[in-house]
């Protein structure tokens, strides 16, 4: 408590965005961001696979530890807002929306869920609200992360480390609602053995929500409901652009391939959490790795970006489609399930042929590529005029960072020299 108070006593005062900083007290919210995003990734992880499990619970725990990255992130977008430290102005207003809008998008989930039910897709409305005001919140942190982090000194690999992991955790909340994918074609297996994650209370609910008895179709659609061109062309399309934003914000030769490296070692070390206790397992992702690899080799083409991003297109995508037919074949699974019905699934489980790979719709491919080829332009033509294309990377921050507060014998804050205060009080 002692602690706090000094804290409390020393920054507590109003201020606008942009305002000097200690570096300490700079570095210190920077960390607390990602200490938040933590949080909402572990949260959103389990709550997933929680749903493949059980109906929804307002209270599980998934959703209290998401809602504690919440909290330390409404926190964070208050302190900004009301001290005018470690944010400038138009980072600080991004992250104000995006939290703002998924603050609103809580109690309309919730409003929905009791009005449609189940609602186990992770592509309706509601969800999305939650995903896009993630989103936006976490563009916010990523801006002021590169304009306002310290880079002089040690700082500077840490200002590399942190915009890494941020990057990680914007590509992981974009390729999230893939999840739904992921986690049903295991869950349509656990069926077909005769033993099914999914509660009977919740397998139940499902069917009763289609007027069926609770058979095969009714298992599809409350665990694959999703037309199977969806996952390929949402990654290749979608999220592989955000590949192309961190490699230009970052500017280190193998920035993509760090942030898929990282993302698919998560969903390695979370996989054995959730299916050595009593949740559902969901297909790890390896065909990934390709594809961030992919995008770093596009960049080291020296010609216009222009250019690059229709090499980048169909690279990408030829790699990213091939790399996801790869899997399947490694993983056994037959390489036409996207084009089966439950039925012929059934048949082809009966048959020993395992269901480990998420259904694909392979001829998808020309649909992916020219969505990649408008996002990675897009991408190319934001960056040029937001943080430049090749601008020297950690670039020079935009805020003034102002003197040290002094500290008690314990080493706790208290206040500021009287110099200091006696400069604020001339300004």
């Amino acid at each position: 408590m002692h602690r706090l108070s000094g804290f409390m006593r020393t920054y507590w005062s109003r201020g606008e965005p942009g305002r000097a900083t200690p570096r300490s007290l700079a570095v210190f919210m920077h960390r607390m961001w990602l200490a938040a995003l933590t949080f909402k990734l572990l949260g959103s992880s389990w709550d997933v696979s929680w749903h493949f499990k059980w109906l929804r619970d307002d209270l599980a725990g998934a959703h209290i530890l998401n809602t504690v990255g919440t909290g330390i992130a409404i926190g964070l977008v208050l302190a900004h807002t009301f001290t005018g430290y470690g944010a400038d102005r138009r980072s600080l207003r991004i992250m104000q929306i995006g939290t703002g809008i998924f603050v609103l998008a809580g109690p309309i989930d919730v409003i929905n869920h009791r009005v449609n039910g189940l609602d186990l897709t992770a592509w309706s409305p509601s969800h999305l609200l939650l995903y896009g005001g993630t989103a936006i919140m976490i563009a916010g942190v990523i801006r002021n992360w590169y304009h306002c982090y310290p880079t002089d000194g040690g700082h500077a690999r840490q200002w590399r480390l942190g915009m890494l992991a941020l990057w990680t955790f914007m590509f992981e909340n974009m390729f999230f609602p893939t999840g739904q994918q992921e986690y049903g074609i295991l869950e349509i297996a656990s069926w077909f053995r005769g033993s099914p994650y999914a509660e009977p209370e919740l397998i139940s609910f499902a069917a009763g929500q289609l007027g069926r008895p609770v058979d095969d179709i009714a298992i599809e659609s409350f665990a694959l409901p999703i037309a199977p061109w969806v996952y390929p062309v949402w990654t290749i399309g979608i999220c592989a652009a955000l590949l192309v934003f961190a490699r230009i914000m970052v500017g280190w030769r193998w920035t993509a391939t760090a942030v898929i490296g990282a993302y698919v070692l998560y969903r390695c070390l979370i996989w054995p959490l959730l299916t050595f206790t009593i949740f559902p397992p969901s297909v790890v992702p390896f065909w990934l790795l390709p594809v961030g690899l992919a995008v770093d080799l596009v960049f080291l083409l020296r010609t216009s970006p222009y250019l690059r991003a229709l090499v980048g297109a169909i690279a990408v995508t030829g790699i990213g489609y091939g790399a996801l037919w790869l899997q399947t074949v490694a993983f056994g699974t037959p390489t036409d399930l996207g084009l089966r019905s439950i039925a012929q699934m059934r048949t082809a489980f009966e048959q020993g042929l395992p269901l480990h790979m998420v259904p694909v719709a392979w001829t998808s491919f020309w649909v992916a590529a020219l969505c990649l080829l408008a996002a990675w332009s897009v991408v190319t033509w934001l960056a040029a005029r937001s943080v430049g294309l090749d601008t020297p990377r950690p670039p020079t921050p935009t805020i003034n960072y102002g003197p040290e507060p002094i500290r008690d014998k314990r080493g706790a804050l208290d206040g500021w020299s009287p110099a200091t205060d006696e400069a604020a009080n001339s300004r």
